[in-house]
């Protein structure tokens, strides 16, 4: 225990003074340094970042716990967020870099109006500290404690040890949020981010070799032939997320997350440059896509490991850890689930506070404010929402239907109105501020009185995806009856370089490819097929899915190539009007 206890020390220690070393000398009075780590951050620290403050350890415990009782299919809220890294690099990150924008919202009021901005930015405030901040505290305790069984190591309740956890989690984090800005998160998400791989990775390694007595290749043999149930990832109308989900709600709702939620998008918006942006974010697809390796194949182990006698599934992950991780991995690897809990936690706080300063508290308070007054408001306010949430956060263990599906659901009231004014305002010109507002409060009542009030048989995933269909319809017949003035794009005032990597057609096509790969693979057609030889891994029409998509794979690497020289020219065009615009500034003045 004295070895678990100083090796868990060592590393959060080593990440905390790895943090203030790398940001000691960062310029923190700038709105800039503070909300956007001075616009520097590289491809590497973005793709840590990013995965750190998605990744945390309710999903390990909770897609370990989907896999061990009902299969793996629960990977597809993981993998297929491989779709949204694209979308991001491609498109909505160019947009957002060459606006100089700070926060989402911001090309809500280029693009509509002020009220728009305000409407999201309030909603997504609202979500963040009534929902997110509060939830990713308790589930981060809740999560920490199931894995190291905290209540008998400090020989507390379980409430009392949920109360403890909360608050030395939150403090910390709140630690890094407040007085270390965007630079402190990123640079301790990255070094967090490289423990998690590993540490992650470590728990099925061993999982593998004690299934095989030793040896990890005859432990996977097992998991691969027998109960290949458990290893199909193209879910019934039963399972956690059925295959069509895939292509409904989820869909947006991983648009949302990746491409417009402030807490994503905030370090991307922080890159040196349009180039080092795209790296990052194409490097955090390929980790989304390998991430089930971490999050849910553990529970398919665990599955065989206790042949099914758990009683509970979100007992596998714990159980798994406890029995096969050895003694001198526990404290590394519980320092490293720690940070995956700091990190989410704190990137909501320091998300929050931007988003706050930036949409609501400059723009209505205090239009003229300084950069020095507008960081001391920053850190009031994630000090305020960080109490709150310590507060609250605890009490959420009474909430009824747990906090994970309650978490789930919640986040349909922000995330679809969001993604659909954004995408729509992205591609047509004719739709209105009017019909925005009416897309975003009608959406609101709908989806209360189809998912609270009347309780509708249908997934709630699908419900997201009939709803943004509505919200777009909303919008356009609104706008046809009653239109206004025709959007044009304002001056752009790119902050970074906006060159694009040239190597992005060939990183995005092997991205979607490895993601429909490991869908081939988990599926009826690969390890699950009931046709297969005995000796043979996959089914007999696996290497016919196989060259269909190579062949598909050529064809999508066509479309990028072309789309790509697109963005370019299109680049150049904007950089010349840019820069004759500000060449007649210049004269005029």
């Amino acid at each position: 225990m004295g070895l678990t206890i100083l090796s868990f020390l060592f590393f959060t220690v080593l990440v905390a003074l790895i943090s203030w070393w790398k940001t000691k000398s960062e310029k923190l009075d700038t709105a800039d340094g503070y909300f956007l780590a001075g616009r520097g951050l590289s491809g590497m620290v973005i793709a840590g970042s990013m995965l750190l403050t998605n990744i945390s350890a309710e999903q390990m415990v909770g897609l370990s716990g989907q896999a061990y009782s009902r299969g793996i299919s629960g990977m597809g809220w993981e993998t297929t967020a491989a779709i949204a890294t694209i979308a991001l690099a491609m498109f909505f990150l160019p947009n957002y870099l060459k606006r100089g924008f700070t926060t989402m919202p911001q090309f809500l009021e280029e693009r509509y109006d002020s009220g728009t901005r305000k409407l999201v930015s309030v909603l997504l405030l609202v979500g963040y500290v009534l929902i997110s901040t509060p939830a990713a505290l308790y589930a981060g305790a809740v999560a920490f404690n199931q894995v190291f069984n905290l209540t008998d190591l400090l020989g507390v309740t379980y409430v009392q040890s949920i109360w403890i956890l909360v608050w030395v989690i939150g403090i910390i984090g709140s630690i890094y949020a407040i007085f270390g800005g965007l630079k402190a998160v990123a640079v301790s998400d990255t070094i967090n981010g490289i423990g998690l791989i590993i540490g992650g990775l470590a728990v099925p390694f061993f999982g593998l070799l004690h299934l095989g007595e030793g040896k990890v290749l005859a432990g996977l043999n097992q998991v691969i032939t027998t109960h290949t149930e458990k290893l199909n990832a193209v879910g019934s109308a039963t399972d956690p997320v059925p295959f069509g989900t895939l292509f409904t709600g989820m869909i947006f709702a991983n648009l949302f997350y990746w491409c417009t939620n402030q807490v994503l998008i905030q370090r991307t918006l922080g890159a040196a440059n349009l180039k080092e942006g795209q790296k990052g974010v194409l490097m955090s697809g390929f980790m989304k896509v390998l991430i089930p390796l971490i999050v849910s194949f553990p529970g398919v182990i665990a599955f065989h490991i206790f042949k099914g006698e758990l009683q509970m599934g979100d007992a596998a992950y714990p159980a798994l850890v406890s029995l096969v991780l050895p003694k001198y991995l526990t404290g590394f690897y519980c320092a490293v689930i720690f940070g995956a809990v700091l990190s989410t936690y704190n990137s909501l706080l320091n998300s929050a506070a931007t988003l706050f300063c930036f949409d609501i508290y400059k723009p209505v308070l205090n239009p003229n404010v300084s950069d020095e007054k507008l960081i001391k408001v920053a850190k009031i306010v994630a000090t305020f929402l960080a109490l709150f949430s310590m507060f609250v956060a605890p009490l959420t263990m009474y909430a009824e239907g747990g906090l994970f599906e309650v978490m789930r659901r919640f986040t349909g009231f922000f995330n679809i109105p969001t993604i659909a004014i954004v995408l729509v305002g992205f591609f047509s010109k004719k739709v209105t501020a009017l019909s925005a507002k009416v897309a975003v409060i009608s959406h609101i009542l709908l989806y209360t009185l189809l998912i609270f009030i009347l309780k509708v048989k249908i997934n709630y995933i699908h419900i997201m995806g009939i709803l943004f269909i509505v919200n777009t319809l909303t919008m356009l017949i609104i706008s046809w009856l009653k239109p206004g003035k025709v959007y044009e794009a304002k001056n752009l005032k790119p902050a970074v370089d906006m060159k694009p990597w040239k190597r992005f057609p060939e990183v995005a096509t092997l991205l979607l490819g490895l993601m429909v790969f490991a869908y081939i693979f988990l599926s009826p057609l690969g390890v699950v097929s009931a046709e297969k030889e005995i000796g043979d891994i996959v089914g007999p029409n696996f290497k016919y899915a196989l060259m269909a998509l190579l062949l598909g794979m050529g064809v999508v690497y066509s479309m990028f190539k072309k789309a790509i020289s697109s963005i370019e020219e299109k680049a150049i065009i904007e950089e010349e009007e840019f820069l004759q615009a500000e060449e007649l500034q210049v004269s005029f003045e």
